[in-house]
């Protein structure tokens, strides 16, 4: 792996790339099921669309699509139950934690730019205790454009006060890399996210793969301090 600058800040996805959230999106997603007197499907089933909100949740669990009747009732029933279950089986993936504090450690900035509404990315990362960490934390609803487009990527980066050139994004998901690369920002895609309809991360045209959070450590050459 060969990333062609040093980052002053790197960026980060919230859902499928910081915090695996898979759990209680698919909660929800089953909690509406159940309202409709349908039995739980298996997290399974839901995990690999994740990070596709509402949208990718319901067609799993209703095989429903934005254009449906139902669709705005039930997206409602949906954000109901999940905002009740917001943190209950949340938690950041295996390594993420270590790779945050090597980081922290080498004095690189990190912050959250996410599809995620400040109604509940706020809260998420505060039960997580990412809040004090992070540099910032640009939602879904920051700015008017959301990723793909690369305004949440750019109020991030004036928000740390550090050029997109110097910024590394790193995500699970195509929009996040088109995202970075609209911004003039390099980008990593993190293959132990939520891969969704489109498995095959070496398509995106991203910078670089990790296949594992400390792979960015190891790419930046940090250590945790002894």
């Amino acid at each position: 792996m060969i990333l062609k600058m040093t980052p002053k800040c790197v960026l980060f996805d919230l859902d499928g790339t910081l915090v695996d959230t898979a759990p209680d999106l698919g909660l929800a997603a089953n909690l509406v099921r159940e309202e409709q007197g349908l039995a739980p499907l298996p997290l399974s089933d839901y995990r690999p669309f994740a990070s596709c909100g509402a949208r990718g949740l319901l067609k799993v669990a209703l095989g429903i699509s934005m254009d449906a009747p139902a669709y705005p009732q039930r997206k409602d029933r949906f954000l109901v139950h999940y905002r009740a279950n917001l943190s209950r089986g949340s938690r950041l993936f295996p390594g993420i934690d270590e790779m945050l504090t090597a980081l922290e450690h080498a004095g690189v900035r990190w912050g959250v730019v996410t599809n995620k509404v400040s109604e509940l990315s706020e809260p998420l990362m505060r039960d997580l205790g990412l809040t004090p960490r992070s540099a910032c934390l640009v939602s879904g609803d920051s700015t008017p454009k959301p990723k793909p487009a690369p305004e949440p990527l750019l109020l991030a980066s004036k928000l740390v006060g550090i050029a997109p050139r110097d910024c590394l994004y790193v995500g699970d998901d195509e929009r996040d890399i088109l995202s970075g690369r609209a911004a003039h920002m390099r980008t990593a895609a993190a293959g132990w996210g939520y891969m969704g309809d489109k498995p095959d991360p070496r398509s995106w045209s991203a910078d670089v793969i990790l296949d594992t959070p400390a792979e960015l450590a190891q790419l930046l050459e940090l250590r945790r301090a002894a």
